[in-house]
């Protein structure tokens, strides 16, 4: 298969053929505010298994399902709690994912086999276009390998699944960088099951509840991405520096070792350090999660052996970011 790689340009002719293809049950990735997505028609049960190939993605990891409207969200669920409206009506558009009740119109496998699914709106205008054109629901996780960084880029995209899938629509870099907050809705309270850049304290403004719980728990079966497999890792260890001991200190041990070392760091640090390689993600939360999976992407075997990663602050969106090196690590220290 030749992966068609479609530019969307000042006309929509290429999202009408990305939209096309999605009708006819082929794979095609698509930009999001938050990260590049791997879509299917999410009630053709066929085209969806086609995503799972692509990925090499577990079967029981259950997928997002992208709408281009709040009307077309509540089609899919039932037993829709009352806070629930004030968060869509508050953050969607936008990087927040809604586990509800299912009521059974998207695939079975979309949902793992599940009575719930994982609903988006995102706020992308190209995304909007797309999920506006083939007139579907778009299951849609992650368009990259599974447990590597996930893709900001049309780029990214192609060096993981170039000749797997039908088409790329290169909508250019991703704004946010992190995947969305995905919340279980299905209780009471909202429960956040996997971190993003819409916070805790964000929701908690919304729905006047002092604390909203995190799901930070292994289950064996999961109604959201990120809570089984391990996700994230770049093809080189990385190791993690949680404790006090500074990061020169680790980099200087590993070069003893013989190892060729690369840092993942702030601005700020890069200017202090000494490695074989130095990666600056940026100098505040937002630009370090928006830059977060290309620095990882941009480490190579051939460069360096080993990554030591820095901890950065974990407030608004640098808790998503945290989460998603931690779960990248091979260790910390």
């Amino acid at each position: 298969m030749k992966t068609k790689l479609l530019k969307v340009e000042e006309n929509n002719e290429n999202i009408q053929e990305a939209a096309t293809l999605l009708k006819r049950g082929e794979v095609v990735a698509f930009p999001t505010e938050t990260v590049y997505g791997l879509g299917a028609d999410a009630t053709n049960e066929q085209a969806v298994a086609k995503i799972f190939t692509a990925k090499g993605r577990p079967s029981d990891n259950p997928l997002i399902v992208h709408v281009a409207s709040k009307e077309q969200l509540l089609e899919l669920v039932t037993d829709v709690p009352d806070y629930v409206e004030r968060l869509i009506d508050t953050f969607s558009p936008g990087p927040i994912t809604y586990v509800l009740k299912s009521k059974g119109k998207v695939a079975a496998n979309v949902t793992a086999g599940l009575n719930t699914v994982a609903v988006r709106i995102p706020n992308h205008d190209i995304a909007l276009s797309l999920l506006t054109a083939c007139e579907l629901p778009i299951a849609a996780p992650s368009a990259n390998i599974s447990g590597r960084p996930s893709p900001t880029s049309a780029t990214h995209v192609l060096d993981d699944l170039d000749g797997k899938i039908a088409a790329v629509l290169d909508g250019g870099t991703s704004q946010v960088g992190v995947e969305s907050t995905v919340v279980d809705c299905t209780g009471a309270e909202p429960v956040i099951l996997r971190r993003g850049k819409i916070t805790e304290e964000d929701i908690e403004k919304v729905i006047n509840v002092n604390e909203v719980e995190i799901y930070d728990r292994q289950v064996e079966k999961p109604k959201s991405p990120g809570l089984k497999y391990k996700h994230y890792a770049p093809e080189i260890p990385l190791y993690l520096i949680e404790s006090d001991i500074t990061i020169q200190v680790v980099i200087d041990a590993e070069k003893r070792k013989g190892n060729r070392v690369g840092a993942l760091v702030s601005a700020a640090t890069a200017k202090k350090i000494s490695a074989d390689k130095i990666v600056a993600v940026g100098i505040d939360e937002e630009e370090i999660a928006k830059n977060l999976y290309e620095a990882l992407r941009s480490f190579k075997k051939v460069e360096v052996d080993v990554i030591v990663c820095e901890s950065f602050p974990a407030k608004e969106v640098g808790k998503a970011v945290m989460d998603r090196i931690c779960k990248a690590a091979s260790r910390t220290i």
